[in-house]
């Protein structure tokens, strides 16, 4: 079959970077499924784990954490799917990505792809939605369906991938959302999504948010990095929230919190598979409810750019596009 893989980590403007392969079609065991790969996206975990490094693969790796495409097959545990399904997903860290023509991933991992998208539509969320419900709904503790409703939140890096849904995530619970973007384009991008305000992370976040009227968010989502740490201790309301999706060597002053008597939150997509957590069915139901919400209108896709065929040469130009830091909403690739 054919996948994209590296042998080596390498600066993403070597042709080496990302070399085109030939590799055994895999056969699903357990609870895994078979997917015919029709699209996938890139998101900035995979240029991280692609970054240069001092290490050599003994054999072509495979990365990728975004997928739609076809169940082809099935393992014998297997409950949730069957041959012909469409799905999407974003897979698991720990082992072989989605950039390749057929793909394992055990099914609790695997939503319904929505109905009314494409399958490069599709393949633009799994990752995102994942990562934008976890944070509000799973670790923050706001009620998806409308019991804070009136609530305020701020997200830094709203425009990106991440922010994309989040943003409309929120607006489907009815919070307020102050969203972060920085150029004309970005701004129009989030407001369109559902953002009722939007400021700049490059200007001084605190001033901008009491300039709209608030002393205090109820809620504070970082989605690009911590640089704006101190800004959201202060902003954030005492026995409030902030989550972040970031790891940071940076230093992350705790006094503030203590004296707020507020939480902090790690959000990490890939801590259900890669831990095999009981609960690990709870990402198949969520990416089922917002294939709904999809069908439904209420939520849209975040595709950007899409890119055709799969391949290293497009692999290498959507890794570029996400390391230049300007990229709106999901770089996508489909077809190989």
């Amino acid at each position: 079959m054919k996948a994209v893989a590296l042998t080596r980590y390498l600066p993403i403007t070597d042709p080496e970077s990302f070399l085109d392969v030939d590799l055994p079609k895999p056969q699903p065991q357990g609870r895994d499924i078979l997917v015919a790969v029709e699209a996938i996206a890139v998101n900035p975990v995979d240029t991280k784990v692609r970054s240069p490094k001092d290490k050599v693969e003994a054999s072509p790796r495979v990365i990728g954490y975004d997928a739609s495409g076809i169940v082809e097959a099935v393992g014998p545990e297997v409950t949730l799917f069957q041959p012909g399904d469409e799905v999407y997903y974003a897979g698991d860290i720990t082992r072989p990505g989605t950039n390749q023509q057929f793909h394992l991933v055990d099914e609790r991992i695997v939503g319904r792809k929505p109905k009314t998208l494409s399958f490069a539509e599709a393949a633009a969320l799994p990752l995102t939605t994942i990562t934008a419900y976890e944070a509000m709904f799973d670790r923050l503790g706001i009620d998806r369906d409308g019991a804070d409703e009136g609530q305020s939140i701020l997200m830094i890096g709203g425009a990106g991938g991440v922010g994309s849904i989040a943003i409309q995530l929120a607006k489907r619970a009815g919070l307020t959302v102050i969203a972060t973007a920085s150029r004309p384009e970005t701004i129009a991008w989030v407001k369109e999504l559902g953002a009722d305000h939007s400021i700049s992370h490059r200007e001084d976040l605190v001033a901008q948010t009491r300039a709209l009227g608030f002393a205090h968010v109820d809620h504070v989502a970082i989605f690009n990095d911590m640089r704006h740490w101190a800004a959201a201790v202060e902003l954030i309301r005492p026995q409030g929230g902030i989550v972040s999706i970031d790891d940071t060597d940076l230093p992350m002053p705790m006094a503030g919190m203590k004296t707020k008597a507020a939480s902090l939150h790690w959000e990490f997509m890939f801590a259900r598979a890669m831990h095999q957590t009981p609960d690990m069915v709870e990402q198949h139901r969520l990416l089922s409810f917002v294939a709904d919400e999809v069908d439904a209108g209420r939520i849209r896709t975040t595709v950007s750019e899409v890119l055709a065929p799969i391949n290293a040469a497009n692999l290498r130009k959507a890794h570029a596009m996400i390391e230049a830091g300007t990229a709106k909403g999901k770089i996508v690739v489909e077809g190989f």
